[in-house]
């Protein structure tokens, strides 16, 4: 009889002990707001998925320390990595590495430059930047169209970090989609990197004011570089009625700025879903199941008249 019970513990304990998923995650930044909300549903998935624990590391925008945390996680003998990346350039070594001590590896957020070319047992997790640059320039184009400047509008645009994808992506969809439609006639003034930061993007809003050209448009490849832009605008005591100021992310602190009346628009980055799709992911490609390379979390349009919908989703 005592066998037959010891014979259970040990199958029990060698169940739970394969069901177990330790995954190493190195995020961009921990300063950055939507960064902040990935790692929040990380932490809220894997608590939510019996067995995984994860290791959270901040790269702090440096991708030599990311590197070293990559190296540490597979030194370490994790099951499973995620990562968004400092710098997606850097994908091929890291790919490379986890390729070669077999451990899975998913992409989150921030694009791979490589993304048509992953190994097996590694994938993407994240949205259609081009949409969310396609979807701004939309709701800025609807808004002058109102204002009667589709024809004559001077448009700056404040990009995120030049190393990602996601700034490239999003900044050409938004010209392209602007020359193509009604607002063909407006004027890309300048375009500027910002580097996701509020304050960067506030100082470069203010040269903007002091160089005395109109502003009737910024877009921001984010909402805190668009918060930034509204900073300078208004300590300028230039009238938000005046700008049209587009971010993207929906954060909440971009939903307090529309609802103040400074923000116009921005678009909705799920990251609960992005983050829980991670998780799920990795621990699906530790366990051997079938996953997709991609997976593409749908970016949405928020305005003032839907702003209410999307209080509680990041």
């Amino acid at each position: 009889m005592k066998s037959m019970y010891l014979a259970a513990a040990l199958a029990a304990l060698m169940g739970s002990a394969a069901s177990a998923e330790t995954i190493g995650v190195s995020m961009q930044s921990f300063d950055n707001n939507f960064q902040t909300l990935l790692r929040e549903g990380i932490n809220a998935r894997a608590a939510e998925v019996n067995g995984a624990t994860v290791q959270i590391e901040d790269a702090q925008t440096d991708i030599s320390k990311q590197l070293n945390q990559v190296n540490n996680f597979i030194a370490g003998g994790v099951d499973a990595i995620i990562m968004t990346l400092t710098d997606t350039s850097a994908a091929p070594g890291i790919s490379e590495a986890a390729e070669k001590a077999g451990i899975p590896l998913v992409y989150l957020n921030l694009e791979p430059d490589y993304l048509g070319k992953l190994p097996e047992k590694q994938a993407y997790v994240g949205s259609k930047e081009t949409d969310s640059g396609r979807l701004g320039a939309e709701a800025a184009c609807s808004l002058l169209k109102e204002k009667g400047k589709a024809s004559d509008a001077q448009v700056y645009i404040l990009m995120g970090d030049l190393a990602h994808q996601a700034s490239r992506d999003r900044t050409s969809a938004f010209k392209e989609t602007l020359a193509a439609g009604d607002c063909k006639g407006a004027t890309i003034a300048d375009e500027q990197s910002a580097a996701w930061t509020r304050t960067n993007a506030m100082d470069l809003t203010t040269n903007w004011i002091t160089a005395g050209q109109p502003i009737d448009v910024v877009f921001a490849n984010n909402d805190e570089m668009a918060i930034g832009a509204i900073q300078a605008l208004k300590a300028a005591g230039v009238s938000m009625d005046d700008v049209i100021v587009v971010g993207i992310d929906a954060t909440q602190d971009g939903l307090a700025a529309m609802a103040a009346g400074d923000l116009d628009a921005t678009v909705f980055q799920n990251a609960k879903g992005q983050s829980a799709s991670a998780v799920d992911t990795a621990v699906s490609l530790v366990r051997g199941e079938s996953v997709k390379k991609n997976v593409w979390v749908p970016f949405e349009l928020v305005t003032p008249k839907n702003m209410a919908d999307y209080a509680a989703r990041n």
